[in-house]
């Protein structure tokens, strides 16, 4: 299984971002699939995930209500819409796949990352 993420960049408070990841070497739909953070100096975090056929999404307490993620099958492709975006939302994004069970995410393959800055 391969990740690849994009749509990272730079962004004022505010702003709006949307993280892609492409899927491949594998059937994407038999995945749960999210996005973990991590920022320099900080402990990694769970930001979103969804489940197989979209239809079971959880969110991490700091990006409710500004974080939508949403996945295309048809595309093998995740997408993270990020809006509200705030300083403390700086960090690196990797995309994941793996299993969803119940409320929790388990990731068992990552993507590379993609860096994701906000200025106040």
């Amino acid at each position: 299984v391969q990740l690849q993420a994009s749509g990272g960049g730079l962004v004022q408070a505010g702003g709006s971002l949307r993280l892609s990841c492409v899927f491949s070497g594998g059937i994407f739909s038999n995945y749960g699939v999210g996005w973990l953070r991590q920022a320099p100096g900080k402990e990694r975090e769970a930001v979103a995930s969804i489940a197989t056929t979209g239809l079971h999404t959880t969110y991490g307490d700091s990006v409710k209500g500004r974080y939508t993620i949403s996945r295309d099958n048809t595309k093998n492709t995740v997408y993270l819409q990020m809006n509200s975006l705030k300083p403390e939302d700086t960090a690196v994004y990797y995309c994941t796949a793996g299993r969803s069970i119940g409320t929790y995410f388990y990731p068992d393959y990552w993507g590379q990352g993609t860096q994701v800055t906000v200025s106040s």
